[in-house]
Formats: structure tokens, C-alpha cells, sequence
């Protein structure tokens, strides 16, 4: 019982570890491609989350102005195999197989301001 349990927790290390490293990988590629491919728009990677398996790694984006959020996430989905290819660059020392990449958009942001702005009326 307890070795299952010592495993998962390794498994769980291991998964918020890959993450981590995308997301930092991915915050410096949308960081330097920012200019050419979408327009000087601002994006941030707030949150990754791997499969257990590391298949598949779900990308939320806050994007900064948010009036051009729709646009700008169908154009990081337009270069999803570019971005993939740069991260598969950067961490082809650390992992066997890159994970499919998913972008979302992270709308926390927006959530939050609504509810201040709510509570000022």
C-alpha cells in the first residue's frame, strides 16, 4: 500500500516537473517570437498541464490586449507545429517525446476583474 502510493507521488513530481519546463521553454518562445508572429501581442503562459502519460500538454494563455484574444489563440493554433518544433529543441535532452501541444485560453484574468469591477457598483 504504501509503495503505491510513494509511486504516485513520484509519478506527480515528475508530471508538475515537465510542466514547469514547458512552461518556462514556452514562455521564452512566445517571449521572442512575440513581434513576428503575433503582432506584438503579449503572451503569457499562466498554466500547463501534462497527461500522465506525456502525450498530450494542455497550454492556458492570457494574452495582453485582450480585445485580440480569439485572434491571437488561432494564430498560436496556426503555429503549433513551429512552436512545437522549437520546444522539441529545447528539451530534446530532458525527454523521448514531446508532448502534442493544446492552447486554451486562460480567462482567470478577466474573471477576477470582473468580480472587482462588480464589487465597486
Amino acid at each position: 500500500m504504501h509503495f503505491k502510493t510513494e509511486e504516485k507521488e513520484m509519478e506527480g513530481t515528475r508530471l508538475t516537473k515537465v510542466a514547469r519546463q514547458i512552461q518556462k521553454d514556452l514562455g521564452e518562445i512566445f517571449q521572442r517570437q512575440s513581434q513576428t508572429l503575433f503582432h506584438g501581442r503579449i503572451i503569457t503562459v499562466t498554466t500547463v498541464r501534462v497527461s500522465p502519460d506525456l502525450s498530450l500538454a494542455k497550454i492556458y494563455l492570457s494574452i495582453f490586449p485582450s480585445d485580440k484574444k480569439e485572434d491571437t489563440l488561432e494564430q498560436v493554433k496556426q503555429s503549433t507545429k513551429t512552436i512545437r518544433h522549437e520546444l522539441a529543441q529545447r528539451i530534446r535532452n530532458q525527454m523521448r517525446i514531446v508532448p502534442e501541444l493544446a492552447f486554451f485560453i486562460d480567462d482567470s484574468l478577466d474573471y477576477i476583474e470582473n468580480i472587482d469591477r462588480l464589487l465597486k457598483e
